[in-house]
């Protein structure tokens, strides 16, 4: 069956790092800046189409996230992988199933495996609490499935070491934790209209893209557009950051929206 195209929105819920901006104990001047740009929740993304919505990771931040869009319904998860970062909103899922029943969540299962451990009280029937979100886990690998008429494509990238989940929608891709993507995978990622992916900051980092890296990935693969994400202060001030970028390639900030 032919699955036809759809209209994707895209709301960044985040654009941050592990830590977010202004990060904790910190007096960097990125830090401390006025500018509502240089504020970043810890990264997340929601994508609609039709007359349902997912989001892209459940970070510690997802409560605020969903208070500030004023997100009504949700039908979804899919998750990049197991750090905090990632999925410490898990439980903050309760008022979406309470809706829905049963909500699905998409992830690998190594990602699934460290959710178990660490909410056993949402996963183990025998410690189930009440009022806990009810989840219903969808392994992925790295084959194409669908999900309410989208296919989706999953594209395995390397967080360091790690290999983690990144996703590909239509011509709509989002990678974050990006340090190592091997061929194979890039395939995956030709013809965009659209590319999110990490930039963590100016200096290299062992498991992210740092801005050179993600430029160098925007100019290999040429999307028409590409914007970065996972964002730390130390990549500097959005504005002026901003203006040293290629014409098609922007800094994504908290609360902006795109139609792909």
């Amino acid at each position: 069956m032919k699955i036809t195209k759809k209209l994707l929105n895209i709301t960044f819920l985040g654009t941050g790092t592990s830590q977010g901006i202004p990060m904790i104990a910190n007096d960097d001047p990125v830090c401390k800046s006025n500018n509502p740009k240089d504020k970043r929740l810890r990264s997340s993304i929601l994508i609609s189409w039709d007359d349902v919505s997912y989001t892209i990771d459940c970070g510690p931040d997802f409560r605020q996230q969903m208070l500030r869009e004023d997100v009504k319904s949700l039908n979804g998860v899919f998750f990049t992988h197991e750090h905090a970062d990632h999925i410490g909103g898990l439980d903050d899922l309760r008022p979406f199933c309470y809706q829905i029943g049963v909500m699905p969540i998409y992830l690998n299962k190594r990602t699934l495996n460290s959710l178990e451990k660490r909410f056993e009280y949402i996963f183990n029937p025998k410690y189930k609490y009440p009022g806990a979100p009810t989840l219903k886990p969808e392994i992925i690998y790295k084959t194409k499935f669908e999900v309410d008429g989208l296919e989706v494509i999953p594209i395995e990238v390397f967080h360091g070491k790690l290999p983690i989940t990144a996703y590909r929608f239509q011509d709509f891709a989002y990678l974050t934790d990006v340090k190592f993507v091997e061929d194979s995978e890039k395939e995956k990622l030709k013809n965009l209209d659209v590319l999110v992916v990490d930039a963590l900051r100016i200096e290299p980092h062992t498991t992210h893209f740092n801005l050179k890296e993600a430029l160098d990935f925007v100019k290999e693969l040429q999307p028409k557009k590409a914007y970065f994400t996972h964002i730390s202060h130390k990549l500097g001030f959005h504005e002026e950051v901003s203006k040293q970028l290629p014409d098609n390639v922007f800094l994504a900030y908290d609360g902006l929206k795109i139609e792909v």
